[in-house]
């Protein structure tokens, strides 16, 4: 479980010669009773591992489409306790994929600290990401994560001094997040001409894989980041896909993906 899961997890997908694929989905978003087909979806087309989003009501890293998708799960009465409560029912006893939790600081602080990261533990949560938790004020969650095993996930951005880039590189637990835009989520047509060099910066400065996210909406683009880094977290993309019932060009969009590491 947890960091251990999360590094098997990678290397029997990079030891298959395939680059790795992260898709995020938005907890709650077409209901919680359908979260366990959707990972297992997920895991029988070939990802790494699941980014689960935790729905919230100032999602200030997120673009359109996860914020409507963030609403809708809000509508239907989505909340933190109830995701983790529906994960317990079926994750712990299903290892296929690893589960990363993705969820701002302020639902974590309201519901407990030490109780969220014991209950993470309990629904077989493997690593967290909070994209509103600057370095300086990490220790706040680090330390509880560490005592139970679960990765840390840290976010890095293109327009952090390169010696933050590398602190934030060597820190990192499970994989490296580099946000490969400037602005917030959501699919677009490129990315910009400098994304090469800070990919392969950070490839070189982290002990984990580092996976390029933000933006990535197309096996192309994908193909192009993943020559400079380990693989694709893609998110506005396969909420739009699901949301409209394109389950089978989410499975191509990941399919075609993760060949990357085949062709090359």
């Amino acid at each position: 479980m947890g960091k251990e899961r999360i590094e098997q997890s990678f290397q029997e997908k990079q030891a298959a010669g395939q680059k790795l694929f992260i898709p995020y989905i938005m907890a709650g978003d077409g209901g919680l009773d359908i979260l366990e087909d959707r990972i297992n979806f997920l895991a029988k087309s070939g990802v790494a591992a699941v980014e689960l989003g935790i729905p919230f009501s100032d999602p200030i890293a997120d673009g359109p489409t996860i914020q409507a998708a963030g609403g809708r799960a809000l509508a239907n009465g989505t909340s933190l306790k109830a995701v983790l409560d529906q994960l317990q029912s079926f994750v712990a006893a299903n290892t296929a994929v690893p589960i990363i939790l993705m969820t701002y600081l302020n639902p974590i602080y309201n519901y407990g600290i030490e109780k969220f990261v014991a209950d993470c533990e309990k629904s077989g949560v493997d690593g967290i990401i909070i994209p509103d938790l600057p370095m300086e004020e990490e220790e706040l969650i680090a330390g509880v994560l560490q005592e139970h095993s679960i990765a840390f996930i840290r976010l890095v951005a293109m327009t952090s001094p390169k010696e933050r880039m590398i602190e934030i590189a060597k820190r990192s637990e499970g994989f490296l997040y580099a946000v490969s835009v400037m602005g917030t989520t959501g699919a677009r047509q490129s990315h910009g001409a400098n994304v090469q060099d800070y990919l392969d910066t950070l490839k070189e400065n982290s002990p984990v894989p580092v996976l390029a996210g933000f933006g990535v909406s197309s096996i192309e683009q994908a193909h192009e980041l993943s020559a400079h880094c380990d693989g694709v977290i893609v998110g506005s993309r396969i909420v739009e896909l699901f949301d409209q019932g394109q389950d089978e060009e989410v499975r191509k969009l990941i399919q075609g993906s993760i060949e990357v590491g085949v062709r090359r």
